[in-house]
């Protein structure tokens, strides 16, 4: 979909009012990776909330930790039973970005240090309070990420792992890596424009990028007047992004897209998370009209995990579903809490 030329988004007077007022509860750097390779190293992070229901959000490839601004608003404002942690990957935004080849586990183990450096782990990867158990929601690169910290955090750490918008590993693989191509195509000189109406059309579906923006009078939401559509609000948010050199780089990018696209857990491994995470933990969503990661990428998963996985498909969304659907689908992740936490250990 054609909307607004990159000129026309930076000059409108809403590209002065992109960033939410989300009051933090706590930020800083973590120290991580220390005696690992590219290590040590520091990720930016955000705490929205004080609730006792923990809740940590892994963003994918290339996107900012405010791209959760959602979610933050409702598990970490509104709502004052939860307390959300949101961060930077390795790679983008205030975190370092170091230059060595990294995977999806290794970015993982970067959370580990995180939580023990903001206290919701010990040392040991134990948790504080055994009955304060942690929920981890990850999409597409942030789901693979999130697959790992399935695997490595001890049995009993997690309430619930939500996998969104993610694969185990590649099925029938041209489009993902037809689209991760482009995506770091996004660095070779070519028309602007061109570039925007590719990474929206790939993330969101058709009806959504058509949708008039609201943006700007949301609660919590940064003011200033809206876009003429959703598509518009979207690629704002891209130009603002490419035009700050320091948190968006060309090689921190190409590093992450590899380490997405090397992601691989066989059925075996899948299976394996499951049973460490806990039969009935684990929850996974999908577009039907996903064109960044197929849909069938979600089923593969869904299958994988068995009967006991909580399943949820979106008939006529696309990729960013939290955006998407950001009622329904805040209501479902609080829905699947709470029904975890009620289940025996």
């Amino acid at each position: 979909m054609k909307g607004l030329t990159a000129k026309e988004l930076v000059e409108h007077p809403g590209f002065k009012h992109l960033k939410w007022n989300l009051p933090k509860d706590q930020e800083g750097h973590a120290e991580v990776a220390q005696g690992r390779a590219g290590g040590p190293f520091k990720l930016g992070y955000d705490v929205h909330g004080k609730g006792d229901n923990r809740i940590v959000w892994i963003m994918g490839l290339g996107a900012y930790r405010t791209a959760w601004k959602r979610q933050s608003r409702y598990f970490g404002h509104t709502h004052p039973e939860y307390a959300s942690l949101v961060f930077d990957n390795r790679g983008v935004g205030v975190s370092d970005k170091p230059t060595c080849r990294y995977s999806t586990s290794e970015m993982a183990k970067d959370i580990v240090d995180l939580l023990i450096h903001i206290g919701w782990l010990n040392a040991d990867r134990s948790l504080p309070d055994p009955k304060e158990k942690l929920n981890v929601v990850g999409v597409s690169m942030g789901g693979m990420i999130a697959q790992e910290l399935g695997l490595i955090l001890p049995t009993g750490t997690l309430n619930t792992l939500f996998l969104i918008s993610t694969w185990p590993r590649a099925v029938r693989t041209v489009p993902f890596m037809e689209n991760l191509r482009q995506r770091i195509n996004m660095f070779i000189p070519r028309d602007i424009d061109v570039q925007l109406d590719g990474i929206s059309d790939r993330l969101f579906s058709d009806e959504f990028l058509q949708l008039p923006d609201t943006e700007g009078d949301e609660p919590y939401g940064p003011g200033g007047p809206n876009y003429p559509t959703n598509r518009d609000r979207y690629c704002a948010g891209e130009m603002e992004k490419r035009l700050d050199k320091e948190g968006f780089t060309k090689k921190a990018f190409i590093l992450q897209a590899i380490a997405a696209g090397w992601h691989y857990k066989s059925t075996q491994q899948v299976q394996e998370m499951r049973d460490h995470v806990g039969k009935g933990r684990i929850a996974v969503a999908h577009g039907k009209l996903d064109r960044m990661i197929t849909y069938n990428h979600g089923e593969l998963l869904r299958d994988e995990i068995g009967e006991t996985v909580e399943w949820k498909s979106y008939e006529n969304r696309g990729h960013v579903l939290m955006w998407e659907e950001e009622k329904d689908f805040n209501s479902w992740v609080a829905g699947f809490i709470e029904q975890c936490k009620s289940m025996e250990s």
